[in-house]
């Protein structure tokens, strides 16, 4: 049995006494990988370590930070196939997924280090003194992002790897200048561990402080909520359900001292089809449609789980059942997500009014879901609300909307959502225009033509959207803007020269893009 301790810091910790496994969700039956439940000693431990860390790692350069984000990504390849075995086992996803996936989490890792070279990011801004203004002298008034201190991360279960120990909240966090303490994903604590120690060391090599990075496992929510309480924590990233992001927010909430917690919750990233497109284009839309949302089993946050079409005749609706009924399902990541998915699935089908179109091909494999296609109209859609609920898997419903006017009011009534999706030529777009005026209001991503399923990772991505798809609404977790999560803005007022940091100092050692006396300038 290979036995697994919390990594706290250069450390390794195993205070408590009570152990889980890894779980193999194809063969149904656990790995030989315990881990140790952490402890609340141990949540402490954890804290003021990253806390003293924070003093010493929030000075370091960027060209320093950088080098520790390359080296991480330096480590993570060298886990090699090994990594990708253990991920699979756990997860239940394909190689190449995997693979991909890896890719990822090294493409974000690079991005990040490429922009704290760079070091603009700070938007440093200066206004410097005028002693003889009348009627009173102004001040030398300098500005600029500095890191807000310990951040934890809670991994995500559908990325094991792009979304989890070492993925964009981490990344985004450490990039800032904030040390991070991961709560891994009892759904791969394997994968979490393998990344955890490629971090580890990755820490000792480039000199960084012991407590810059700590992972903890934990099967159960307490050891979570004892992290958000903590009081030396003073941000939470989060990737998950909407009753977990809630619950963990309220506790961030109820604080003495009240934190942010950028949770990523819930959305079903609604698809509307104008009637033009869908005339003369009904037949790849549709394919598109299927493949998006049956895509990794339709466990994406993007994943496609409204459509919106013109009622015109039955063309469109036959194509969508004919392309569905060609999908495959697959093993979800746990069994507990699939069971979350057919209680969903049962509470559509038990809905008057709802009607199951068409199912993807089925299977008695292990923890398999088969894809499923609902269809209602808009009068039933108006009358309850869960129908515009997500429901993690592949399941989408279709709604057919009978005129243009109820396509918007349906907009109007939209809760927040990461993205929204719309099939029109030019023409038609600007036709229906205000639907995109509404949809900016309701999501992070307007997307023209395309399906949701796919988060380019860039620096204009948004991947975020207004409440219920996230806590917070003004920032995003994919892209080189997530970095702002884990700052705040400091002024300097009549510092001198030599107490400035070099991002304000007047020569610009840095030779970065600077805001001075109103103008952009290097």
């Amino acid at each position: 049995m290979n036995e697994h301790q919390q990594i706290i810091g250069f450390d390794w910790s195993a205070l408590g006494k009570n152990i889980f496994f890894s779980y193999n969700p194809v063969s149904g039956i656990y790995n030989d990988h315990s881990f140790y439940n952490a402890t609340v000693e141990e949540v402490d431990l954890a804290a003021k370590k990253s806390a003293r860390a924070f003093q010493q790692y929030r000075k370091k350069s960027g060209v320093e930070k950088a080098a520790f984000l390359e080296a991480i990504a330096d480590e993570i390849l060298k886990a090699g196939d090994h990594l990708v075995e253990i991920c699979c086992n756990e997860t239940g996803l394909p190689k190449g997924r995997i693979e991909g996936e890896r890719g990822r989490t090294i493409g974000q890792l690079k991005l990040f280090a490429e922009l704290l070279k760079d070091g603009s990011w700070v938007d440093a801004r200066i206004d410097t003194a005028m002693p003889d203004r009348k009627p009173a002298p102004k001040p030398d008034i300098r500005f600029m992002n500095i890191a807000i201190g310990p951040v934890v991360v809670f991994g995500a279960s559908n990325f094991p790897l792009a979304f989890s120990v070492a993925g964009g909240d981490t990344v985004s966090a450490l990039a800032a200048g904030c040390p991070v303490i991961v709560k891994a994903h009892a759904a791969h604590p394997a994968t979490s561990a393998i990344i955890g120690n490629a971090i580890q060391i990755a820490a000792k090599n480039m000199n960084m402080p012991d407590g810059v990075f700590s992972l903890l496992f934990d099967d159960g929510i307490q050891i979570g909520i004892e992290l958000v309480k903590h009081p030396l924590i003073k941000a939470v990233g989060f990737t998950g359900s909407f009753k977990a992001g809630k619950a963990l927010n309220d506790v961030a909430l109820s604080r003495p001292e009240p934190i942010p917690v950028y949770a990523e919750m819930s959305s079903t990233n609604p698809v509307f089809i104008l009637p033009k497109m869908m005339k003369e284009h009904g037949a790849a839309i549709a394919a598109g449609y299927s493949a998006s949302l049956t895509l990794g089993v339709g466990q994406f946050c993007t994943n496609p789980g409204l459509l919106f079409y013109r009622k015109t005749d039955d063309v469109f609706k036959a194509l969508l059942k004919n392309e569905f009924e060609k999908t495959n399902g697959g093993t979800m990541l746990t069994s507990n997500i699939l069971k979350s998915y057919e209680t969903g699935l049962n509470d559509l089908v038990a809905t008057a009014g709802v009607d199951q179109l068409a199912t993807g091909k089925n299977s008695d494999e292990n923890n398999y879901a088969t894809p499923a296609l609902m269809t209602t109209d808009v009068s039933t859609f108006n009358q309850h609300v869960h129908l515009a609920e997500e429901i993690f898997g592949p399941v989408s419903l279709a709604v057919r909307v009978n005129s243009r006017q109820e396509m918007l009011d349906i907009a109007n009534k939209l809760s927040g959502h990461l993205t929204a999706t719309v099939y029109g030529g030019e023409d038609e777009l600007i036709e229906y225009k205000n639907l995109l005026e509404i949809l900016e209001q309701k999501v992070g991503r307007v997307i023209i033509n395309n399906f949701p399923t796919g988060v380019e990772v860039c620096s204009a991505m948004v991947h975020g959207g207004p409440y219920p798809a996230t806590t917070n609404d003004r920032t995003t977790s994919v892209g080189t803007a997530a970095i702002f999560r884990f700052t705040r803005p400091v002024c300097f007022q009549n510092m001198p020269q030599a107490l400035l940091p070099p991002e304000l100092q007047d020569e610009n050692p840095l030779s970065i893009s600077r805001l001075f006396n109103g103008k952009r300038a290097i």
